[in-house]
């Protein structure tokens, strides 16, 4: 096993889960690189992906959800100490974010992704004007 990226800490106690590769399946199955043995977790629940030395979630259609901070997230960068919710089962994530400063640039960028609707992105409406 390669040197841990981070780690996912229960909150209210428990072993934390070492981040050791790039890309990570969380859910109950076995196969699942994290394997999370609780009825309320799919099978494939989610997907935690290390890009640019951020930790981004994203959720595999599962039935009980995934949050970040208790905002209910289909995808989203992770801050070091954001808390991640699988199901109903809470931690927290810890890791160096990158020295160079692209964190926030990550969050920005993020934040950008939102600031256009689908069918402006795609070419197919005019951005609506500010009022």
């Amino acid at each position: 096993m390669s040197e841990s990226m981070g780690e996912m800490v229960p909150i209210g106690g428990g072993d934390s889960i070492p981040l050791y590769q790039e890309v990570l399946t969380i859910g109950r199955r076995e196969s699942c690189d994290i394997c999370l043995k609780f009825q309320n977790v799919s099978g494939l629940h989610c997907e935690l992906s290390r890009r640019n030395g951020v930790w981004h979630i994203r959720d595999m259609g599962s039935t009980n959800g995934v949050k970040v901070n208790g905002e209910r997230t289909q995808r989203r960068p992770l801050r070091p100490g954001d808390e991640l919710t699988i199901s109903t089962h809470k931690y927290t994530i810890q890791y160096e974010p990158p020295a160079n400063g692209s964190l926030e640039d990550v969050f920005v960028e993020e934040d950008d992704v939102f600031s256009q609707s689908l069918m402006e992105k795609a070419g197919l409406s005019k951005p609506k004007k500010p009022r």
